[in-house]
This record gives C-alpha cells, sequence and structure tokens, in this order.
C-alpha cells in the first residue's frame, strides 16, 4: 500500500515508501478490520489472530470484546441489549453500569 498523505516519503530512487496493511474481510466481502503499519514496523500475528477470534465471538454470540481481550476473557453485552434480556440470553450477567454489564459469553 502507498500512503496518500505521505507522498513526499521516497527512496533514493524517488519511488514513494510502502506501507504494511492487514485486511480482515468476512464471508460476505465486507472489510471488517484495517490495520496499518509502517514499512519500519513489523506486524503482530497474534494481535490479527486475537481480532478474528473477538470478530467470530461477536458474530457468534452477539457480544463485543473489551480492550485487551483474550480468549476466554469476559466479554461485554452491547448497549442494544437491555439487561433483562442479556439474564435470559446468558447464564451470567455481571452489571457494572446499567450500560456496561459483562458476561462469560456462555449461552443459557
Amino acid at each position: 500500500m502507498l500512503d496518500a498523505q505521505d507522498l513526499e516519503n521516497i527512496d533514493q530512487k524517488g519511488l514513494a515508501l510502502t506501507i504494511r496493511s492487514v485486511f480482515i474481510i468476512d464471508p460476505a466481502k465486507k472489510i471488517r478490520l484495517t490495520m496499518t503499519y509502517p514499512a519500519s514496523c513489523g506486524r503482530n500475528t497474534a494481535e490479527v489472530l486475537r481480532v478474528v477470534d473477538a470478530l467470530q465471538l461477536a458474530d457468534k454470540k452477539g457480544v463485543a470484546t473489551p480492550i485487551n481481550w483474550s480468549e476466554g476473557a469476559d466479554v461485554i453485552i452491547p448497549t442494544s441489549v437491555s439487561t433483562e434480556a442479556g439474564r435470559q440470553k446468558f447464564k451470567d450477567v455481571k452489571e457494572v453500569r446499567p450500560y456496561l454489564r459483562f458476561t462469560s459469553g456462555e449461552l443459557k
């Protein structure tokens, strides 16, 4: 990929330096995530896999993942789901605030 905002970042031959980009595209051909790195930085494969796991979990169970989420950690019940509906759907619901509810994601 080329950085359209930094076309002045060129090598000794006058060519624009590339940036590294990762695109996660779902089966419906919808771009779900893009990550862009400068050429000088390596990519984090573990982070890419973590995001794929999070997207698949969100699609399967209708939850959201918090910052630094890892597989097996609690997830967030979206605000579009009422607490009562969350209690009917999930085995456990921990309400921190009316708008912030956590669950293990295990369905009833």
